[in-house]
């Protein structure tokens, strides 16, 4: 089959899923990815994409799903959505395809031909054998090994070979926190990735398995590390991020009466990060944090006192240079633009004389 235009990749938060993309991502230049947990995530993740369909001047589009079961209700949302594109754009043509093995998909899978089920392989197997066999992609082929192991841990397939590999990496790619997709998606996708490419290359040494272990620190360190100076891993991540956000600061940028700061949305370590930030940014007087719960972190540097902010707009407290709070009715979303709109209002609603 000729490959796409452009591709929207769409995958779950876990080992099997980043892997699903680490594989596209080897097959297809034109490639944007999404990721989401179960549930109502998986909607606003799509929304996303099909906002991006309607600016992209592509006319052959692949939508991939990986290692997430759908519901009767998400699928007809899904269908809904591609068919107002091509009626919109009636050059466009839109491939629909979902590659999974959950059984909890088990309806959706009988109802909707797009929709791939096969409970004895993990997604990324699925994968795997599917680029091959659809878009002849030569390029993974030096992966198998790793798909093997993957899929072991996946499945839970404890007599095989790849099986104490694939649990290392799996533990690694779930504790790998340090950039946070919520905010800057695609280099948390790119450190994960990273952690995956990483270990390919450790696969076929003698026990295998503990040296993935026992290296993981120094490879995640040389990630983090590119371009710097050797440091503990806390500041070169703390470094990075920093980075990260010195250059978006007036994308993030937000005010506080005549206090200028910039606003997160689940930020990793907000103590070390913050400060960092502030240092290398005197012109910026706090930092604020919202997590997707609704708690909130502010930081900081003899700027600004932010136990005020935070007991205005959370009913929270702290120190000067360091508080925290909660703001009620406070929910999850998926665009950091939605977050900063939400601040927004509520910083104009608690400040009103």
């Amino acid at each position: 089959m000729k490959k796409p235009d452009s591709v929207y990749h769409l995958s779950h938060t876990d080992l099997d899923g980043y892997a699903c993309q680490f594989l596209t991502s080897r097959c297809f230049e034109n490639i944007r990815f999404q990721n989401s947990n179960y549930g109502d995530e998986i909607n606003g993740r799509l929304k996303i994409f099909f906002d991006l369909m309607l600016l992209d001047g592509a006319k052959e589009i692949l939508l991939l799903i990986t290692d997430l079961n759908l519901s009767i209700s998400q699928c007809e949302f899904i269908e809904k959505q591609i068919e107002k594109l091509q009626n919109f754009k009636s050059d466009l043509h839109i491939e629909l395809q979902l590659l999974d093995h959950h059984g909890s998909g088990s309806d959706a899978a009988q109802k909707y031909k797009w929709y791939f089920l096969d409970t004895s392989r993990s997604a990324t197997k699925i994968t795997y054998d599917w680029l091959i066999e659809t878009y002849k992609c030569e390029t993974i082929k030096p992966y198998r090994q790793l798909v093997e192991a993957i899929n072991a841990i996946d499945i839970w397939l404890k007599e095989e070979e790849g099986f104490e590999f694939g649990k290392v990496l799996m533990g690694a790619i779930a504790s790998s926190r340090e950039v946070g997709r919520a905010l800057f998606d695609e280099h948390d996708r790119a450190h994960k990735f990273h952690l995956i490419e990483s270990a390919r290359a450790l696969i076929d040494e003698e026990r295998a398995h503990i040296r993935l272990d026992n290296e993981m620190h120094a490879i995640k360190k040389a990630f983090f590390s590119e371009g710097r100076e050797d440091d503990t891993l806390d500041n070169l991540v703390a470094g990075y991020l920093t980075d990260l956000l010195s250059a978006r600061k007036k994308e993030l940028e937000i005010f506080y009466k005549d206090k200028r700061g910039v606003l997160t949305y689940a930020l990793p370590n907000i103590s070390v990060i913050g400060n960092a930030f502030l240092v290398a940014n005197p012109d910026i007087d706090f930092i604020l944090n919202i997590s997707p719960n609704g708690s909130i972190g502010l930081r900081s540097n003899n700027r600004a006192d932010v136990s005020e902010i935070a007991a205005t707009l959370a009913g929270g407290g702290g120190h000067p240079n360091a508080s925290g709070g909660r703001i009620q009715g406070f929910k999850e979303l998926y665009s950091y633009d939605k977050v900063k709109a939400f601040i927004e209002k509520l910083i104009e609603e608690k400040t009103k004389s």
